[in-house]
């Protein structure tokens, strides 16, 4: 019987999620398993994509979807609901569930590869819904940290108010970036802040995984600083999908 499984987002051709199952169905001898990309030019176009598509089992939600698709899902899983955002959809007898696999898979790849997390301070590039999953590891792990948004709102910096003052990358042991800045095809691209402020006591992990050393990485390994991509993320988390999808 044939199942399908794929990814929704606004541009998805960047994306290792169909090798990454395309191979997983292959060394597993699922020859009826399907995984697709699927760009959607609104999240309302979901619904068009069910209708014509009765075989789809689950879905994975890339940006700038992981918040918007909440409105359209039957059930919320409570961490995801806690988080505010949602990067798996289980589809099962017309109903759509929708998970957080983002959270935790960032959560496990942090603690093995961040030494010092006592006394650890972390300054999180974007507020959407990855930074949000960002957000509630941090929480579980106890490092505390600050936004940096387009827009500075309670609590949270802007970029300009990171040009105007350095402070928060200075005394942040841990930088991260939530935004598709620097994802494959515009790869030139890196969030602006002050790379001058980087050096041997940073660590700085990037969510894109493609391409594997973007612009924002290169810049601060030549400051010094360890830096780590996004891969392993993704293959943690799209195992946590599968295990969700096959439950």
């Amino acid at each position: 019987m044939e199942k399908k499984f794929g990814l929704i987002g606004s541009s998805v051709s960047h994306s290792f999620s169909k090798s990454f199952f395309d191979e997983k169905f292959f060394r597993e001898g699922l020859r009826d398993y399907h995984y697709d990309l699927y760009p959607l030019a609104t999240v309302e176009e979901l619904k068009k994509l069910l209708d014509e598509n009765p075989e789809l089992y689950g879905l994975n939600v890339t940006v700038p979807y992981k918040e918007q698709v909440m409105k359209l899902l039957t059930d919320i899983d409570s961490d995801a609901k806690k988080i505010g955002a949602v990067n798996v959809i289980k589809i099962q007898n017309g109903t759509l569930k929708g998970f957080n696999t983002d959270s935790d898979a960032f959560y496990e790849t942090v603690e093995k590869w961040f030494p010092s997390i006592e006394n650890a301070s972390a300054l999180v590039l974007g507020s959407g819904g990855s930074s949000k999953a960002v957000r509630q590891a941090l929480k579980k792990l106890n490092i505390p940290y600050k936004v940096v948004s387009r827009k500075s709102t309670d609590g949270d910096y802007s970029y300009e108010d990171l040009e105007k003052d350095g402070q928060p990358i200075s005394s942040a042991t841990l930088i991260i970036n939530t935004t598709p800045l620097g994802m494959s095809p515009n790869s030139n691209a890196m969030p602006p802040i002050n790379y001058e402020l980087i050096n041997s006591k940073h660590y700085v992990y990037d969510l894109i995984y493609n391409p594997a050393r973007t612009m924002f990485l290169q810049k601060s390994e030549m400051r010094g600083a360890t830096i780590k991509n996004g891969l392993e993320m993704l293959h943690i988390q799209a195992e946590k999908a599968w295990a969700i999808w096959n439950n």
